[in-house]
Formats: structure tokens, C-alpha cells, sequence
């Protein structure tokens, strides 16, 4: 059964893909990203696909009292699946043909091509610890994927709800839905403060977004029209223009969302959906051949966007160089539009039998789950040129002689240490002690290859080991300083450091840590406190502590001088303000303690754009750690330009 075509449905679906590739471009402007608000143009899509999807089986429940599940599937398969797969497909054999990708990275655009095939690609990149919005997000080149899974979870799931809520309690349906969608939002705004990542991507917290289209489409079944006052008519749909577009210049990824703010742009498009006519201005907007136009092609144009902007991004191929932005922007409009017609058009078209289309899907789905299969049992290195890429960016723990570290079973091993200082203090009387979590290993890394050959170095490393009130089973961390106990005459200097900056901020649970977004919440700086209490109260006359921190991630583009200056102006509007507060306050608790504290922010002055590809070498491995050249390049900054100048090179 048709729906009466709304045009000014497609002018709100170009709104939100245009706000969404917007977003994920990155357009700066003076210095200034004016669409960090952009992401809400898929919180757009869920509502418009709530309410399309409601009409449709409402309407063929009203007027013929049954359901077909059949029909309603194969219109959901015919819609999404073959430009879906088609654009994995193409993605994937570019990726093999030009093989730019590191095998780590190869490995994971296999699985989340997998589980966008299950419909799951959400968990996937939720339980992987991915933050959408960060800047390792947008070399991911199927993230986007999360939320076609959460709205075919929608689809497998609702129309089940709905038809037994519809037999058995029909009078009861506008409240069952109305219930569900409070319930949802309740959920959303507690999770996004709680466990932002899975409030982020899971369809229970989303699903208020959907609903609240749904809850549209009951009324206007059920009524027979939509509104009829002509005043709100008039007015309404404009306040719902403003609603959105206020979003999405306004908006940052640094607030809670989903949550209650989330709910301003969902009532924009809302009072749109509801109270648009023929005689309106933004309706006449919306309806015209431009966004109309847009529209029509927006499900290609959120497909092919994400894939050719990480491409571009892992390949290093546009830069700032407008030109080639715009011939990008071309290539993704023409990829769009041959995707829409040739894709699209032709498999939603009822004269091309099912069966046909069902042999011509699993075609290929068998293709992509072979190449995928394939990668993983490869553990990523498809060629030489492929492997030689990885150990470019990787970063082993360094070995040399006298100077060694450890992230594995001999943490606690005394007679490990024993044997080896016992070795080395032949030659020399100290050593330079680097103590910590994964981040000190880039630490001992970086001082092992750029100190003199003669300098003793020891690390007492552990991967994700951050100090503890008490020990860990994993780590026993204050069993390690026992170490420094031992040989405390012989150590020169400790160096000490670790992932403080998210650590200290985290609000998630233990299972949400990897994926806690920074809070502007108080700081719980209590086990730190006692480890660099521990520390103090052990060290001789003879040897020194050094507190190097905050973490820094690639995802930060720190302008400390801006920050600064806004520090006592409540700037809530950077990604960087807690990263800021932590560093002031491991500031004052190293002054506290009388020892001395490295700030990597004031020494780094990391910038994305200068320090993240030097040359055209990565300088992380990951989105954490240093690669070999990293190590080198930000250690010679780090040692250089600091007091740890002095101890290396005297």
C-alpha cells in the first residue's frame, strides 16, 4: 500500500546528510569548525525512518487488519542491501588493489564489514572501544555503518511489537508507544553520563528517536490528517527549521548524546513532519528540485561519504589543497548518483524479480565474507608492501644491551633484574628507572634510542597498569616499586608516567573505560597521590623522580594559548578543556609531593596537522601509542626541550 509522496520528507533527508558529511569533512573556517554540530543529521534519518516505517505498517493494518512480514522485508532488503553492499564491495577492492591500509587496520575493516553484515556493526565498534567523533574514527572507513545497524534492528524488531500491541491491546497502542519512547530518552540521558559509548550506539537509548516519528505516524493514521491550523501551520515548521539548524552549528560532540538536548532537533524535525503544507515557506523550501534532488540520493550519499573521506585521509591524497577537496566532492556526488540510479533504482524496481535479486545479493555477501575471512586468517599482511607498512608503525619494546623492559611475565621477577643489573653494573654503578603503564613504554622506548650507548635504562612496564590503591591482579603495581626498594641506591633518575588524562576523568564503568568520553566533573586524583607519595617516600638522596604527563592522543589538536586564555570564562567549547585541568592539577600535586613535574602539553605543543604525519610518516601506531618514528620524534622533543637534556646528555 503507497503513502502520499511528501517531497519535503526528501528536503529534511538532504539536511541531514548534508549536516552529516558536513561533520565528517571537517570544513574549518578561520580556524573555527562551524558544523560540529552535524552529527544529529543521523538522529534526523531515525525519526524520518520511524515515521515512514509506522505509516506504512499502520496503514496496512487499518485497512487490511493483517500484516505482511514477507512484503515488509523484501522492501527493506530491495531498499538497503544492495547499495550497501555494493559500496563495501568497490571499498574493499580498492582496498586490496592499492593496498594503503596497515594490517591492523586491514583486520578491522574486515570485521566491521562482517558485522555490518549481521546487522551489528553498533557492538562492534562499541565493545572495539571506538569514540565516534574522534579523529581514529575517521580513518575507519565503515564507523558510519553503526547506524544502519541500529535502524535494521529496529526494522527486524518493531514491526514484531507492533502487530501483537495492534491484535491485542489496540487501544493501548498510542501508550505502549508513548511509554516506550520515555523510557528510551529516561535510558539515553542516564546512559550518555554513565556509559556513553553504548548509550551512543545501542538501540535501546536511540530508539526514543525513532519512536517519536512512530508516535507521528499514529496520529495521523489514526485521524485520518495531520494538522489543520493554519497559524501553526505557518509558524511551526519554521521554529522546527531554526530548532535543527541551531544544532548543528551549535552542537559539539563533547555533550552528553543522546540525552535531553538531544530532544531540541528531534522536536525540529518533529513540528516539520507535522505541521508542513503546500502554502508554507520552508515546505516550499524543502520541496524544491535542489533538496528534493539531494534527498532522493541522500541513502547513496551517507554510503560512499565515509569510505572516501577515510580513504583520502589514510592516503594522505587532498591535504589542504582545495582543489583537490572539490574534485572529492565530485567524485563523491558522481559516485552517488550512479550509485542511486544503476543501484538503487533498479533493485526497487518490482519488475526485477525477487529471486533475482536475492542470488545477485548473496553473491555478494560471499564475495565480501571470502575477502574478509581471507585478511583475518592473514592477520592483515596481504603483501610485502603491506607488511613493510605495519613494522613501519609498530613499535616493539626496544632491546639492546643494558638497556631492557619488560610487559610481560617477568614484571615481578626479581631474579630477572637481578641478573641483568647484576650483568650491567660491571660497567656502570646507576640507571635511569622508567616506570608505568603501555604509555612509559613509549617513554623507555624513546630514551633507550636517543640517549647516549653508555646510559643504563630499566623499565618496569605494564600495558593498561595505571596506579592502584591496592594491587591488581594484573598488574601488582605497588609489588613492582618493591623493585625500586631493592635497588634504590643504584637508580639515577625514575621516570614516571602513564594514561592519566583519561584515567583520571573517567566516568563510565570499569566495562565503558576504553570509550569514556573526558568529563567536566571534579577529579579523583587520590591513587596517583598515593603512588607518587610511595615513590617520594623511597627514593635517596642520590635519585630523582620525574612525573612526565598528560597522555596525549592523536585526536587532540591542542592550542594551549586559546585554552588558557579561557580558563576563567567557563569555555566549554573544546575538546581539550579537561586535558587542560588535568595537566594543572598533576601540576599542583607534583608541587605538593616536591617533585618534578614535565607537562607534555607545554613541551609537546602537539598540533594533528603537523605532528600526527611528519613527512609522510605516521607518528602514532594506534590511536594511543607512538610508532618507532614517533618514539624518536616526540622524544627528541620531549628530551630536548626539558631538564631530561640535562640527565641524558651532561
Amino acid at each position: 500500500m503507497k503513502l502520499t509522496y511528501r517531497p519535503e520528507i526528501d528536503g529534511l533527508r538532504a539536511i541531514a546528510v548534508g549536516a552529516v558529511i558536513l561533520y565528517h569533512a571537517q570544513i574549518t573556517i578561520f580556524g573555527h569548525q562551524p558544523f560540529k554540530g552535524g552529527f544529529i543529521g543521523v538522529d534526523i534519518f531515525f525519526v524520518i525512518s520511524g515515521y515512514l516505517i509506522t505509516s506504512i505498517i499502520l496503514k496496512e493494518l487499518v485497512t487490511t487488519g493483517s500484516f505482511s512480514f514477507k512484503h515488509f522485508y523484501e522492501r527493506r532488503a530491495r531498499r538497503i542491501l544492495p547499495a550497501l553492499l555494493f559500496v563495501m564491495l568497490v571499498s574493499l577492492l580498492l582496498t586490496f588493489a592499492f593496498i594503503f591500509l596497515f594490517p591492523d587496520s586491514f583486520v578491522d575493516l574486515s570485521k566491521s564489514i562482517l558485522y555490518s553484515l549481521g546487522f551489528s556493526s553498533n557492538f562492534y565498534f562499541h565493545y572495539s572501544g571506538q569514540e565516534y567523533g574522534n579523529v581514529s574514527g575517521l580513518l575507519k572507513p565503515f564507523l558510519h555503518t553503526w547506524s544502519l545497524s541500529v535502524e535494521e534492528q529496529f526494522y527486524i524488531l518493531f514491526p514484531i511489537v507492533l502487530l501483537i500491541s495492534f491484535k491485542y491491546s489496540k487501544k493501548y497502542l498510542v501508550h505502549i508507544l508513548i511509554l516506550s519512547f520515555i523510557v528510551s530518552l529516561g535510558l539515553a540521558d542516564w546512559g550518555s553520563k554513565n556509559y556513553p559509548s553504548a548509550s551512543f550506539y545501542f538501540l535501546h537509548t536511540r530508539m526514543w528517536e525513532l519512536l517519536a516519528g512512530s508516535i507521528l505516524a499514529y496520529f495521523e493514521i489514526t485521524k485520518g490528517l495531520r494538522s489543520k491550523n493554519k497559524t501553526l501551520n505557518l509558524i511551526l515548521p519554521s521554529i522546527g527549521l531554526f530548532l535543527i539548524l541551531h544544532s548543528i552549528l551549535f552542537f559539539n560532540n563533547q555533550m552528553f548524546h543522546p540525552s535531553f538536548y538531544t530532544s531540541y532537533p528531534i522536536i525540529g524535525v518533529c513540528l516539520i513532519i507535522w505541521f508542513s503544507g503546500k502554502n508554507e515557506l520552508v515546505t516550499k523550501i524543502l520541496s524544491t528540485k535542489l533538496f528534493v534532488g539531494v534527498g532522493l540520493i541522500s541513502y547513496s550519499l551517507y554510503l560512499w561519504h565515509y569510505p572516501i573521506f577515510a580513504f583520502t585521509r589514510l592516503t594522505g591524497i587532498t591535504g589542504d589543497n582545495i582543489i583537490y577537496e572539490l574534485i572529492l566532492l565530485i567524485i563523491l556526488l558522481v559516485s552517488s548518483i550512479l550509485s542511486y540510479f544503476f543501484i538503487e533504482r533498479l533493485f526497487r524496481n518490482k519488475n526485477f524479480h525477487f529471486k533475482n535479486v536475492l542470488i545477485i545479493i548473496s553473491v555478494m555477501v560471499g564475495i565480501l565474507i571470502i575477502f574478509s575471512s581471507y585478511v583475518l586468517i592473514k592477520n592483515g599482511k596481504i603483501n610485502s608492501y603491506n607488511i613493510t607498512a605495519g613494522e613501519m608503525v609498530s613499535s616493539p619494546l626496544y632491546k639492546a644491551h643494558c638497556k631492557f623492559s619488560t610487559d610481560k611475565v617477568d614484571f615481578l621477577n626479581e631474579n630477572f633484574f637481578k641478573k641483568n643489573f647484576l650483568r650491567c653494573k660491571k660497567k656502570y654503578n646507576n640507571f635511569i628507572l622508567i616506570i608505568g603503564d603501555s604509555h612509559s613504554i613509549d617513554l623507555y622506548n624513546s630514551i633507550s634510542k636517543i640517549s647516549k650507548n653508555e646510559e643504563f635504562v630499566i623499565g618496569l612496564n605494564r600495558g593498561g597498569c595505571r596506579p592502584l590503591d591496592k594491587n591488581s591482579k594484573n598488574c601488582h603495581y605497588n609489588n613492582a616499586l618493591k623493585f625500586i626498594e631493592n635497588f634504590n641506591e643504584n637508580i639515577k633518575y625514575i621516570l614516571f608516567t602513564h594514561k592519566g588524562s583519561y584515567f583520571l576523568t573517567n566516568t563510565g564503568s570499569e566495562k565503558d573505560f576504553s570509550s569514556s568520553k573526558l568529563r567536566k566533573l571534579p577529579l579523583n586524583l587520590t591513587q596517583i597521590n598515593n603512588t607518587l607519595s610511595y615513590l617520594k617516600r623511597i627514593k635517596k638522596v642520590n635519585s630523582n623522580l620525574i612525573f612526565i604527563g598528560p597522555h596525549i592522543e592523536p585526536n587532540v589538536n591542542i592550542d594551549i594559548k586559546f585554552i588558557k586564555n579561557n580558563l576563567d570564562k567557563n569555555n566549554k567549547d573544546t575538546s581539550n578543556y579537561d586535558l587542560i585541568l588535568v595537566d594543572e592539577e598533576l601540576k599542583k600535586l607534583s608541587k605538593q609531593n616536591n617533585i618534578k613535574y614535565l607537562s607534555k602539553i607545554d613541551i609537546l605543543d602537539f598540533k594533528f596537522e603537523k605532528d600526527f604525519i611528519v613527512d609522510g610518516i605516521p607518528t602514532f601506531s594506534d590511536t594511543d601509542h607512538w610508532n618507532k618514528f614517533g618514539e624518536v620524534y616526540f622524544g627528541k622533543k620531549l628530551v630536548f626541550n626539558s631538564i631530561l637534556k640535562d640527565i641524558l646528555f651532561p
